[in-house]
């Protein structure tokens, strides 16, 4: 268990860095994902929206691997699952392009994590 906590702790570190990237500099943040910024209104959807999310996901599961809590994982959970949906249905309506694989991927792996850190991890004195 130690080890999924720790894996989940970095993970949520990583988000949490991603938004910060954001945050800093919205526009090479959007060049590398693919995004092209418009004025202000662009940089400002890009901090609230992409870092926003980034930054729950990320804040989310650092608490719950600080905490040992896999309740703290579900809304975390959620958010990677509900943005694969958003990826899964571009390549339907929009087809697949080699780019999109590696963030496929990398919400797939995320998500397969923090399931399991949320079916793992137990409150403090709760035993599994």
């Amino acid at each position: 268990m130690r080890v999924l906590r720790v894996l989940v702790g970095v993970l949520g570190l990583l988000g949490l860095a991603t938004a910060a990237r954001i945050w800093v500099d919205p526009v090479a943040a959007a060049a590398q994902m693919g995004l092209v910024v418009n004025g202000p209104l662009g940089q400002a959807t890009l901090r609230a929206d992409v870092a926003g999310l980034f930054a729950g996901i990320g804040g989310l599961s650092v608490f719950g691997a600080i905490k040992g809590d896999g309740r703290w994982l579900l809304a975390p959970l959620c958010l990677v699952i509900a943005a694969l949906a958003g990826r899964l249905l571009n390549l339907v309506l929009a087809g697949f392009t080699v780019e999109q694989a590696p963030p496929i991927l990398v919400e797939v792996v995320l998500a397969l994590i923090l399931g399991a850190a949320f079916r793992t991890l137990k409150p403090p004195g709760e035993t599994a």
